[in-house]
This record gives C-alpha cells, structure tokens and sequence, in this order.
C-alpha cells in the first residue's frame, strides 16, 4: 500500500487547504485503510504559534514556521505518508526503526520519513511534530524570531502561548 493521506482537498487560490475537505477517516486505498488522520495531524501543527499550512508540489501538505517547513504529508498516495526535521540523535535512533526511513531528497537535513502511519504512535509522533518545529524555528534568523514573539499567533489556541516559543519536555 502507498501510505499518502488520502482526502479530496480542495485549494483556493492561495494553494490554502479549503476547510470543507479536511476530514479524512479511515478511508479505503487500494484494497487497504489509510490510517494516517490529517485532521488529527493539522490540530497537533496548527496548535503551535505561528504555523502556516499550504498544499505545495501538487499535493504536499506542508507545514511552516517562519516560512521555513518542519512537517510535510502527502495528500495522495505515496511511498512516506509523513516527513519531519529531528534532531542528529532522533534521526539516528528513528532511522534504526522499521518503516522509519531518512526522508527522500531532505535526509541530509536530518529529515525522517514514515513508511507506515504505524510506524510510531500518536503521543510520541506529537512530541517530535513539537521538537520539528522548534528546531526550525531556533534556525530562523534572530530578527524573525523576536518578530514573532512580540506579535499573537494568527489563530489563538486554548493555551496561552501568546506567540511565545514553547519549550520541549525533556525525556
């Protein structure tokens, strides 16, 4: 089985995901389950401050901070059903794991890819959803980072993050 989300998205002109075609759950591929839920996914990404979503390369769902990308999720099938940054020691411990490969064409980035939306569980893929984003956010210049710890998030979010950085729970 090819292991992209797969939904029928619809984009407005911006390349912006429209919120009627968000939704995917447990829908069939070739004869198998995609169960990989993008909504599930958007609500991890878009909870941290100042992240952007957009379909790029014709069905990537990508998400940025800064403009720069810390998570991407194909929208139709494919070989990876999700790609993230992590840092050198989580990618040599991740990579060592079945259906964790180094990301085609960004592991020398440190990147890792998902063969399977099995191949880790919801918790922990959160935690280094969490740790994608900050290291790509320390990586932005000093400038565009002050910038977006003195302006709110676009979107508010139940916690009060009010733009601030979040910190990482240590292991």
């Amino acid at each position: 089985m090819e292991a992209g989300l797969v939904f029928s998205a619809v984009c407005d002109g911006a390349g912006q995901l429209n919120s009627l075609n968000h939704r995917l759950s447990r829908n069939h591929v070739e004869g198998e389950l995609a169960m990989m839920d993008a909504e599930w996914l958007r609500k991890v990404c878009l909870a941290l401050p100042h992240t952007t979503e957009q379909i790029q390369w014709g069905y990537d769902l990508v998400f940025k901070v800064g403009g720069k990308m810390y998570a991407v999720a194909p929208l139709e099938p494919a070989p990876v059903c999700l790609s993230f940054k992590c840092s050198d020691e989580s990618f040599a411990e991740l990579t060592e794991r079945p259906q964790i490969v180094p990301a085609p064409y960004m592991a020398r980035a440190k990147w890792v890819a998902l063969e399977s939306p099995e191949a880790i569980s919801r918790v922990e893929l959160a935690q280094l959803l969490r740790a994608s984003y900050v290291l790509v956010f320390l990586k932005l210049a000093k400038r565009v980072q002050a910038e977006m710890n003195e302006k709110p998030p676009a979107k508010k979010t139940a916690k009060k993050t009010a733009g601030k950085l979040p910190r990482l729970k240590k292991n």
